[in-house]
């Protein structure tokens, strides 16, 4: 186990950012090559989002834990996507044709979601840090491309 992640668990990550990168990808970038002019330019930052986050996922594919952000990002746009535009459409009954793959991903891309890990990394570790550290009492500072020892004094 890799950080209190089965060796099943990882290889089920690696499968879902493999799909995304081939699902998307086949999806998206042949329109990306062909320049296709999408006639609404919000449509061609969707087509561009896609095909930035199925580059993205073959990075997963090595380092499944290390881009776990992607798939909250994923899981997130899709949920948003079905309570902004596919709810108020379906109540109008109007053709949702994204509807099946987003459902989809909402309910089962969480079950492969690492739940103690994300706890553990993300909620109890600290965070990155906000301001510069105060140097120790012998840092080595790099100055012009020379190396200084600096030594501070109590006080200073």
């Amino acid at each position: 186990m890799h950080e209190g992640v089965s060796l099943l668990r990882l290889y089920l990550l690696r499968a879902l950012y493999l799909g995304n990168f081939v699902i998307l990808g086949l999806s998206v970038w042949p329109g990306i090559f062909r320049h296709a002019g999408w006639a609404n330019p919000l449509e061609g930052v969707a087509v561009a989002f896609w095909g930035a986050l199925s580059l993205l996922c073959i990075i997963g594919v090595r380092y499944p834990l290390k881009m776990l952000p992607l798939i909250f990002l994923q899981v997130t746009y899709k949920l948003i996507w079905l309570l902004a535009v596919a709810l108020p459409r379906l109540s109008t009954g109007a053709p949702t044709w994204y509807l099946k793959p987003m459902l989809m991903g909402v309910l089962l891309e969480p079950i492969l979601i690492p739940w103690p890990y994300i706890f553990a990394t993300y909620v109890r570790k600290a965070g990155d840090r906000w301001r510069n550290r105060p140097l120790a009492t012998a840092d080595i500072v790099a100055d012009d491309h020379q190396l200084h020892k600096v030594v501070r004094q109590p006080g200073n």
